[in-house]
């Protein structure tokens, strides 16, 4: 089992930066070949907006965040979104997910395990 949690959210002004980061634990982690960010905002479906491959070798971004975002991992299962240039319309709750599969998706049914979610909200 795997368990994912999510930290960095926070109320910041359009401009600003935020980095949030997803602490996994978990025996059984190893074996998970991606993880993704996604958002939910209110009224509106979830999406995802960032995923990483497991070895780091690729990622995928929604064009609504390209070039302001950027996910990354490190060896001790943790995943980072270093949000830049933040708009009101980023405002979300923000959920990291991990997927037992190989390569990137940005389904939400390939992703196996999820966080709880941290808030992000942007003021203008």
């Amino acid at each position: 089992q795997v368990q994912l949690v999510e930290s960095g959210g926070g109320l910041v002004r359009a401009g600003d930066s935020l980095r949030l980061s997803c602490v996994a634990s978990g025996r059984t982690f190893s074996r998970y070949a991606a993880m993704g960010w996604f958002r939910q905002a209110p009224g509106k479906e979830r999406e995802c907006i960032a995923a990483i491959s497991r070895s780091a070798e690729g990622a995928y971004y929604a064009d609504s965040v390209k070039g302001r975002f950027t996910i990354s991992r490190d060896n001790a299962n943790t995943v980072y979104l270093q949000m830049n240039s933040l708009k009101p319309e980023d405002t979300a709750v923000y959920y990291c997910a991990a997927s037992t599969n190989f390569g990137l998706s940005s389904a939400i049914r390939w992703y196996d395990y999820w966080g709880q979610g941290t808030q992000v909200t942007v003021s203008s």
